[in-house]
């Protein structure tokens, strides 16, 4: 005797969302404005407004948010942006934290 049974399995997998990071820009003596400004338009895609807003930021209060991005991506564009400072020869130095 054929049967055209068809089982249904139930999925119990949860999907968590990835935990994201924020890039923190410090402030130095030495980094000019005009070089965190063009970090934060080229490295960060922030338009001119949104990144003299955070690099004011960074120079009253010693340091702001970049951005926030998945750990992977908020890790290579610090550091890119860092190598670019050094490369110019700016002691320059971003930090990732766990938002």
């Amino acid at each position: 005797m054929k049967t055209n049974a068809t089982v249904i399995e139930k999925s119990n997998i949860k999907v968590k969302k990835p935990k994201i990071y924020k890039v923190i820009m410090h402030n130095d003596d030495f980094t000019t404005m005009e070089f965190v400004v063009a970090i934060l338009n080229i490295v960060f895609n922030k338009n001119y407004e949104e990144a003299n807003k955070i690099m004011m930021e960074v120079h009253k209060n010693g340091r702001g948010i970049a951005g926030i991005y998945p750990y992977d991506i908020a890790i290579s564009k610090a550091n890119k942006a860092m190598f670019m400072a050094k490369n110019e020869g700016f002691p320059f130095k971003l930090t990732v934290e766990e938002d």
